[in-house]
């Protein structure tokens, strides 16, 4: 899974402690990705989209235990993207237990996808 790369660099990063905004932001594409495959196995069709809320709003419709096992950890991710793309959103506060928790949901999810899948 394309995932598994941003995955495995966020697990070393945050272990260190290098880079909050980058893990922060990587995060999210990794659940981003993800959350797309998951969708299209379940014939969803594949759009531009990078808005962690409307993926989940599409697995409303389509998965929705999954949608709702998300939903706390795209709700803390939703705004990584913006965050840090533009100035003014650099004065998060790096939390890097909370981040590493959300690594952690991240992975799960990861994990219970490649068995559902595979």
């Amino acid at each position: 899974m394309f995932a598994d790369y941003d995955l495995e660099a966020l697990a070393v990063l945050s272990k260190q402690q290098i880079s909050f905004p980058i893990c922060r932001s990587k995060l999210a594409e990794g659940l981003e990705k993800l959350m797309k495959a998951d969708l299209i196995a379940h014939g969803w069709q594949l759009r531009k989209i990078h808005d962690l809320q409307a993926l989940r709003e599409d697995m409303e419709q389509h998965l929705l235990a999954q949608a709702e096992t998300l939903r706390s950890v795209v709700d803390a991710l939703a705004n990584s993207y913006i965050e840090t793309r533009y100035p003014g959103f650099d004065l998060v506060d790096e939390d890097w237990p909370r981040l590493q928790e959300l690594l952690a949901q991240v992975q799960q999810y990861r994990d219970d996808l490649r068995r559902s899948l595979y």
